[in-house]
């Protein structure tokens, strides 16, 4: 099995009080080139910062390390639109960062970026492929597709109180800017990513179409902006077997939403515990009292380790916060304090 995980910016996550993606808007850009590195090397290398919450939540960049040093897996980085460089080695496919969705158009090369994504994916040599991804702001563009495909279906938040009025609100502006109604791009899903998506979805969309065509199994790593590419793919006519991994955390969060999207689209749908509540551990407290839930590939990953060998994915995420130094930064600050200025944050 290979995972990829598709990184990339959308100026959405901009917008003030969607995203907990970075501890100054100037940090924001570094999430996803330094969650590339953490899943690659094990820690940032190139990224000024390491990726955690606003309350130093770390990012679960970690937690998919952590799964990939208890079961190798090779891993393929593609950069979907990074405004910012990574260390990490990059499949590139022209794409660039997206813009804010209450622009006209967020992503202008939707079409051609996802036919390049198609290509890139039926080329892989793969039995079995799993697609993550790391955008902070994701959730908002998700909602906005999903609104413009005509799907009522609610999205998830980094953030323990989910602001879904607040992104709501920016959707609607977004549709207005494009000159489009909710539900006027059932039939033309790729139309729904350039007026409010985001150039990860287009990426991580054309990278499934492509190896689904090919034969190989696909599983969709994520929360709710998977499940919006899933709906992306149904709409465009895409109706192989596809799966959805994600965590205990969405689940609690949006249980019925996801089982009821995973039906409505058609796919399997996979949710792992990592079992973070048997351990007193600070950044495992955070997780579990709805921190961060979700994002580079992390539920998909953990659906790799059967049930008993979760304790030792466990016990590798907690040597990772102990390397990265988050734990002692958690100690220090406190749930209420803000975050340092030199450290990064989690948000999709």
């Amino acid at each position: 099995m290979r995972l990829i995980l598709a990184a990339g910016t959308t100026e959405t996550a901009l917008v003030d009080g969607i995203s907990a993606a970075g501890a100054t808007p100037e940090l924001m850009a570094h999430t996803p080139p330094g969650d590339a590195e953490l899943l690659v090397y094990g820690e940032p290398v190139r990224s000024p910062v390491t990726p955690i919450s606003p309350t130093g939540c770390v990012t679960p960049a970690a937690v998919t390390r952590a799964v990939r040093e208890v079961r190798a897996f090779p891993v393929t980085t593609i950069d979907a639109g990074l405004a910012a460089p990574t260390a990490a080695p990059t499949v590139t496919l022209d794409a660039k960062p997206g813009a804010d969705i209450r622009a006209e158009r967020a992503v202008p090369d939707a079409d051609g970026l996802f036919e390049r994504a198609r290509s890139f994916g039926a080329s892989l040599p793969d039995d079995a492929i799993t697609i993550g991804e790391t955008i902070p702001g994701g959730t908002t563009t998700a909602l906005g597709v999903l609104t413009a495909l005509g799907e009522r279906v609610g999205v998830s938040s980094s953030l323990p109180a989910n602001p879904m009025e607040r992104k709501r609100s920016i959707v609607r502006d977004g549709l207005q800017a494009s000159g489009i109604e909710a539900g006027e791009c059932e039939n033309a899903p790729l139309a729904a990513i350039e007026a409010v998506g985001d150039p990860v979805q287009a990426t991580v969309a054309g990278v499934a179409a492509g190896a689904l065509e090919t034969g190989i199994d696909v599983t969709l790593a994520g929360g709710t902006q998977q499940l919006a590419i899933a709906a992306v793919l149904r709409h465009a006519g895409v109706t192989d077997p596809l799966t959805v991994a994600t965590t205990s955390f969405i689940a609690a969060d949006r249980g019925e939403d996801i089982e009821r999207a995973a039906d409505r689209f058609d796919c399997e749908l996979t949710v792992t515990d990592p079992g973070f509540d048997e351990r007193d551990h600070v950044t495992m407290n955070r997780y579990c009292a709805g921190e961060v839930k979700e994002g580079v590939a992390m539920g998909g990953a953990l659906s790799l380790v059967p049930a008993g060998e979760l304790a030792a994915v466990r016990d590798r995420f907690a040597t990772i916060c102990d390397r990265l130094g988050v734990d002692e930064f958690l100690d220090e600050a406190g749930p209420e304090s803000p975050p340092d200025p030199g450290v990064s944050s989690e948000g999709r």
